[in-house]
């Protein structure tokens, strides 16, 4: 089953859809053959399907639901070892990042985007990501509650220092959900 993203309002591809599979083996197989290939004048990447919730209604709606380590650690793939946090909307630095994320494990590389009060936190391991999801996540940094969500890790990170660039990060979205779909993403 394959299915094309439209915009709702001109009809036309918004650039990426979903294959479905029969099994896991021939999902994984079709990641790994697919990402790079061309199609259509483009070349496509290809990833794991995520599904996001819906927004929380309230910041306390938000705050009351604590996240669980083996839900969260669970609903991003092993090799993932990003953090998105969002939501402090001033005073962001690295060295705040820094300081907040570093009990959970060893930091490999931060980014911040102060004016979108928003960072990229990646550790060593995935399992120190997950720990820093569930502690952070509803906190207040700076005054502001954040939001930690999974990032998502593009192809080109697989060997950055290689290609002597650093690699993009991308927020996929709350983890507030066990993600159970076995769908590449063709983007």
């Amino acid at each position: 089953d394959a299915r094309v993203v439209k915009d709702m309002a001109t009809g036309k591809s918004k650039g990426y859809g979903f294959v479905s599979f029969f099994n896991k083996w021939d999902a994984e197989n079709a990641i790994q053959q697919m990402g790079g290939q061309w199609l259509g004048g483009r070349q496509i990447r290809t990833n794991w399907a995520t599904r996001k919730p819906p927004a929380p209604k309230s910041t306390y709606e938000s705050n009351a639901k604590q996240l669980s380590y083996d839900d969260v650690v669970n609903q991003s793939s092993p090799s993932n070892c990003t953090v998105y946090c969002g939501g402090v909307t001033s005073g962001l630095t690295e060295q705040l990042m820094r300081q907040t994320f570093s009990p959970f494990g060893q930091i490999m590389e931060i980014r911040v985007f102060p004016d979108k009060g928003y960072s990229f936190v990646r550790f060593n391991s995935h399992e120190s990501a997950a720990h820093a999801i569930v502690s952070v996540n509803g906190t207040t940094i700076e005054g502001h509650v954040v939001k930690c969500y999974w990032g998502k890790e593009t192809p080109d990170m697989i060997n950055p220092i290689q290609h002597g660039i650093s690699p993009p990060l991308r927020a996929v979205g709350p983890v507030v959900w066990k993600c159970t779909a076995d769908w590449p993403v063709y983007a």
